[in-house]
């Protein structure tokens, strides 16, 4: 018999949550992923229930071993977020505020943003976390981009994160970067369906449910825009500054602003931006030429007063390496593609940041 996700959803639904609701009817199963006789999905509970679920997660999990085809299972359990109280306009009475909280082993957080997507913010913020191992740094790499989650691509890691107890998660290495990304957790093709409260209880889980050690600096490569992902983690991390990257036409640099001042309504410092896709010169000729115009990202980092970090190319190399799964500080470390990259990470390291 063929291992498929039916037969899978077929076993489970003859597991009862507390109630009595079979857990597929009660949407409790969610990132289901069967792959190659590897059965993995997230358990989405109730955190007042957390206790009596366990007996729930030990029962779909024997289930599906008993299974012809399966070699291993794995079911995380994850607690939706509670949504937030109206607020009390009322004069005279505010609400204590919960203030963000360190991650455990992490002595810095730097949030990777961009206004807009396609400018490139995942391709800088893998060879940045790679040109930071190469400096000796202790690095991790969380992918918070849920609905496009491209690093386990851009590092060559491939397989599933594990958890030995159900409730940590182990994450994945490579290039000297320990990652987890949401991607890791369904099928490359696969469209992750998730609203607000989802996607907030997804990062809360990946950052405090990853196993991720003693880390110099964990970099967060956030979602295109100003959404939950960005405020979530501004509300509940300590994030120590954000970097921001743009191309230099003026749609982008638009969005760029709106990231910028989300930031700043969050008390996240800028730490600088990046015009990436700067230039571009052809590799038969020489000529150089400004494909996105020139100067825009420098220009706006003046009149904002923040940094401008570097200034990447628009070269082959560097989107050919990382769909290859090496960056391109690990496949060409000596290149003038990789030396954007490589100088922002001292100038990081440098500056106390990195």
């Amino acid at each position: 018999m063929t291992l498929t996700r039916e037969t899978v959803l077929e076993a489970l639904k003859g597991v009862a949550d507390p109630s009595g609701s079979d857990i597929v009817a009660a949407g409790m199963v969610r990132a289901l992923s069967v792959e190659q006789g590897a059965v993995r999905f997230v358990l989405e509970i109730d955190p007042a229930r957390a206790k009596a679920m366990e007996p729930v997660r030990a029962e779909a999990e024997a289930r599906l071993k008993a299974l012809e085809g399966v070699d291993s299972v794995s079911v995380v359990m994850t607690a939706h977020s509670r949504p937030e109280p109206p607020p009390d306009l009322k004069p005279g009475r505010r609400a204590e505020p919960q203030g963000p909280e360190k991650v455990p082993g992490v002595d810095r957080i730097i949030a990777i943003a961009s206004g807009k997507g396609g400018v490139g913010k995942s391709t800088v913020a893998a060879n940045l976390a790679c040109a930071l191992a190469a400096e000796g740094r202790r690095v991790g790499l969380l992918d918070a981009d849920v609905y496009g989650p491209s690093q386990p691509r851009m590092l060559g890691v491939s397989g599933r994160p594990a958890s030995p107890d159900g409730k940590t998660i182990l994450p994945m290495r490579n290039h000297g970067v320990t990652m987890m990304s949401i991607g890791l957790m369904t099928n490359e093709d696969q469209a992750v369906v998730w609203r607000g409260p989802m996607l907030m209880g997804a990062l809360q889980q990946m950052l405090g449910q990853v196993q991720w050690g003693a880390l110099d600096v964990l970099l967060v490569d956030l979602p295109p825009g100003t959404g939950d992902v960005s405020m979530t983690l501004a509300q509940k991390a300590q994030v120590d500054g954000a970097i921001i990257v743009s191309t230099p036409q003026d749609v982008a640099l638009l969005d760029a602003r709106k990231g910028i001042d989300m930031f700043r309504q969050m008390k996240v410092p800028i730490i600088g931006m990046i015009e990436n896709m700067s230039t571009h010169v052809c590799s038969n000729c020489g000529h150089e030429e400004h494909v996105f115009g020139h100067g825009g990202v420098a220009a706006e980092a003046e009149k904002l007063g923040v940094p401008l970090l570097a200034e990447i190319p628009l070269h082959l190399d560097i989107r050919t390496s990382s769909d290859g799964g090496a960056p391109i500080v690990i496949s060409k470390p000596d290149s003038a593609q990789a030396d954007g990259f490589r100088r922002v990470a001292r100038a990081l390291i440098a500056a106390g940041k990195g």
